[in-house]
């Protein structure tokens, strides 16, 4: 079944947002503003990808990011006509998608209350999506650890991650970052600073507790913990990382993250379960929530 935004494959990534041009993107935003049929098809097929992008990067999990996107663009496509300027699509869409991320981050977190055995910090939560990633992008034993990482981040951090992984990669300019999370080019700028230095907190936190063997004192300092990533576990994990001698030559090892950040943005993965439906007429009318920043 096909509608205005489904009936789509997640391949193409860098093809198909590249064919249309950036000096084409309003004259097709406008006629799909106006409701012709092809102009929707060819946006959808033209920035789907760019979506799934944004979101598989945040999310990881393939079951949350066919939910998240879905979620988006049913948001998109109602919303679409009220887009004022229409050269401002791509950061008006990064946003949206953004603000899904948050929200479902936010959501995750506060049902992260069932508890997760220790082991699970050195494995993927989903081998199966890690394991199709890898083939994607053949990641490396560093890059793993970064995508482990960014597991420990904030959820409002790990949605700003997405984007500037699209930045760096060349997919997006750092006004649309900017325009995406609503705030000046000099106040993104702060902010992607402040999400790079819990990112290198983050890694090294990684780097540490996968040592083998384990720093005996880091041990000690993880009793109680439930093997789920938070905020409060990684502000102790890095007390003890931040004086541990042992620990930071560990994370000294580490590849700059500069050189890691684009292989980062990761490629999308084959469909599997249930397949692309965006036109669902009984969500027209939904709006785009604030979400949490």
């Amino acid at each position: 079944m096909r509608g205005a935004w489904g009936g789509l494959a997640r391949g193409h990534v860098y093809g198909l947002v590249k064919a249309a041009g950036r000096a084409d993107e309003p004259n097709l935003v406008v006629a799909a503003q106006a409701g012709d049929p092809r102009a929707l098809d060819d946006l959808a097929a033209t920035y789907l990808p760019l979506v799934y992008a944004i979101v598989r990067r945040a999310l990881g999990e393939l079951a949350d990011v066919d939910d998240v996107v879905q979620e988006t663009m049913l948001r998109v496509l109602p919303e679409l006509r009220t887009l004022r300027a229409p050269e401002c699509f791509r950061p008006w869409l990064a946003t949206i998608a953004t603000r899904q991320i948050s929200t479902h981050l936010h959501r995750r977190q506060a049902d992260a209350e069932r508890t997760a055995p220790l082991e699970e910090m050195t494995d993927p939560p989903d081998a199966d999506a890690e394991n199709l990633a890898l083939i994607h992008v053949e990641l490396s034993g560093h890059r793993r650890k970064t995508v482990r990482a960014s597991r420990w981040l904030d959820p409002d951090a790990r949605a700003l991650l997405s984007l500037w992984s699209l930045e760096t990669a060349g997919r997006l300019t750092r006004a649309e970052l900017a325009a995406a999370l609503g705030t000046s080019v000099a106040h993104a700028g702060v902010r992607v600073q402040r999400m790079r230095n819990q990112l290198e907190l983050s890694r090294s936190l990684v780097v540490a507790l996968e040592a083998s063997p384990r720093c005996p004192q880091l041990t000690a300092a993880l009793a109680g913990w439930d093997g789920v990533p938070s905020t409060l576990w990684r502000k102790r994990i890095v007390r003890h990382t931040r004086s541990c001698a042992d620990c930071g030559r560990a994370a000294g090892e580490l590849v700059p993250l500069e050189r890691l950040i684009v292989a980062l943005a990761l490629l999308p993965s084959r469909r599997r379960g249930r397949p692309w439906c965006f036109g669902a007429t009984a969500n027209a009318n939904a709006t785009v929530q604030a979400g949490r920043r």
